[in-house]
C-alpha cells in the first residue's frame, strides 16, 4: 500500500532545520508564518522550544516558498535537510518492493521489517531456539494485536535477574525495532563463541519487546510514515492516538506533555489509558524484584538518557548510573567514532512527564535508560537501511557494557 505522510494535503514536503528565534510555549503547529502548519520532529513539542535552539520541522513545500523569505527577514538561520520527503519515502518503499522476501533462516537484519514480518520472525526463533528463547504475550493492543515479548536466556537456575528492553514506543522511529531484532540475533549467533554473551545469557534473562506500539508501527507502514502515537480513538475529537511515552503514572500530564488529543505529545485521558502501556506496566510491576535494568530505544538525537525526565534532580544512585552511562557511551564511540551525549533526560534533552523510563525507575528498577539512536537530524526518522548495521553494531557495545556494569552489583 502506498505511504503518504500526514496530512495528504501537505505533499510534497521538506525537512528544515531552523535556528529558532522563538519564545517557548507556543501552541502546537506554532505559526512561524500566520496560518502555516509545521510538524515538529525535534523537539517533539513546542513546549520545549526556546530562543537560540535548533529545531527540525516538516513543512509543506508550497508554504516553504513563503516561509523561507520570512525566515531570512526574521534573521532565523535555516538549513534544508531533505528537500522532498515524499521522494525519500518512495525511495525507501521502492527498494522494499524490489526486494524478494527471504526465507526466515536467511532473515535480513539490515532492512526494516513490517510488523507481520517481525512477528513471523519471532515465531520462527521460538520454534528453532527453544533452549534460549521463549515467546509470550503480555496483552493486546487497542486494535487487538498481541503484544509479543521474547525471553532470552539459559534456563540455568530457577531465579535470575533480568533486563527489560523495548523498542518502537513511537511508531515512526523504525531504527528502534531494527535494533531489538539485531540484539536478539547477536545473542543467539554469538552465544557459543563469545564468552561475554555466554555470561550474559547464563546469568541473566533478557525480556525483549521488538515493537511496543504495534498499532502505530503498522499504521506507519500502511498510511502515514511519520505517525508517532498509538491508534486509540478519542470520543470527543477526530484525532487518534496517545503518546505512549507520556502515558505512564509518574507526574502524568505535567510539563512536556499535552492535554490536547490532537497533539503528538498527548498524555491520554488518564495514566495507563493505553492498553499497551497498561500491559507492560503490569508485567514490570509483577517482575519488579527480578528486573534490574530497563532499556528503551528511541530515535533520533544520539543520546543516552537516564532519570529524571520530569524534573531537574539527582537520582539517589547517580554515581552508579552515571558511570554506567559514561562507559557505555565510550564503548559505543569505539566502533565508528560516533559521539553520544549522556546525562539526566531533563537537562540533556528536555523535561517530559509520564515517561516509561521514569516510571521504571520509580518502580524500583535501579538502572533505567532511554537511548536516542542515530542520527542528529540529517535523515531524522528516515535513517537509511545502509545505516542499520553500524547503528546496531555500536549500540550493541553500549548495551553489553551496561549489562556488565549491572553484573558488578553497583546499586
Amino acid at each position: 500500500m502506498p505511504l503518504s505522510p500526514r496530512p495528504a494535503a501537505l505533499l510534497p514536503l521538506c525537512l528544515l532545520c531552523l535556528q529558532a528565534a522563538l519564545p517557548p510555549r507556543r501552541p502546537r503547529y506554532a505559526g512561524l508564518v500566520p496560518a502555516l502548519q509545521v510538524d515538529l520532529w525535534q523537539p517533539s513539542s513546542t513546549f520545549h522550544i526556546s530562543e537560540g535552539m535548533v529545531i527540525d520541522v516538516r513543512v509543506p513545500q508550497n508554504t516553504s516558498r513563503s516561509l523561507l523569505p520570512y525566515l531570512q527577514q526574521a534573521n532565523i538561520h535555516y538549513t534544508i535537510l531533505i528537500s522532498d520527503l515524499q521522494k525519500a519515502i518512495e525511495n525507501e518503499t521502492g527498494q522494499r518492493a524490489s526486494r524478494h522476501r527471504r526465507s526466515l533462516p536467511a532473515y535480513n537484519y539490515e532492512v526494516y521489517h513490517s510488523l507481520e514480518e517481525i512477528e513471523e520472525w519471532m515465531y520462527y526463533l521460538n520454534k528453532t531456539h527453544s533452549d534460549l528463547v521463549h515467546m509470550f504475550s503480555v496483552g493486546k493492543s487497542y486494535e487487538g494485536r498481541p503484544l509479543y515479548v521474547l525471553k532470552l536466556g539459559k534456563r540455568s537456575r530457577p531465579y535470575k535477574k533480568a533486563v527489560w528492553i523495548d523498542c518502537g514506543i513511537h511508531a515512526r522511529e523504525w531504527i528502534g525495532p531494527a535494533f531489538c531484532q539485531w540484539f536478539v540475533k547477536e545473542a543467539l549467533q554469538t552465544y557459543q563463541t563469545d564468552p561475554a554473551m555466554k555470561k550474559m545469557l547464563t546469568q541473566l534473562y533478557f525480556y525483549v519487546m521488538p515493537v511496543f506500539n504495534v498499532d502505530g508501527y503498522h499504521y506507519s507502514w500502511t498510511n502515514d510514515r511519520f505517525w508517532r502515537k498509538t491508534r486509540s480513538k478519542n470520543s470527543r475529537f477526530w484525532c487518534h492516538g496517545v503518546d505512549a511515552n507520556r502515558n505512564w503514572k509518574v507526574k502524568w500530564c505535567d510539563e512536556g506533555a499535552s492535554l490536547h488529543p490532537c497533539d503528538d505529545t498527548y498524555c491520554g485521558p488518564f495514566p495507563e489509558s493505553e492498553p499497551e502501556v497498561k500491559a507492560v506496566a503490569h508485567f514490570l510491576r509483577k517482575h519488579r524484584k527480578q528486573i534490574k535494568a530497563y532499556l528503551s530505544f528511541h530515535a533520533y538525537a544520539q543520546m543516552l538518557l537516564y532519570p529524571y525526565s520530569y524534573k531537574y534532580a539527582t537520582i539517589p544512585n547517580f554515581s552508579c548510573v552515571e558511570s554506567a552511562a559514561y562507559n557505555a557511551v565510550n564503548a559505543l564511540q569505539s566502533a565508528y567514532g560516533v559521539r553520544y551525549r549522556y546525562g539526566p533526560a531533563s537537562s540533556t534533552l528536555y523535561v517530559s512527564s509520564g515517561s516509561s523510563m521514569d516510571w521504571a525507575y520509580k518502580n524500583g528498577i535501579p538502572y533505567a535508560f532511554a537511548f536516542e539512536l542515530r542520527d542528529t537530524g540529517h535523515f531524522g526518522f528516515l535513517l537509511p537501511e545502509t545505516l542499520i548495521r553500524p547503528t546496531c553494531t555500536e549500540t550493541m557495545l553500549a548495551v553489553k557494557n551496561i549489562t556488565f556494569h549491572l553484573l558488578k552489583k553497583c546499586h
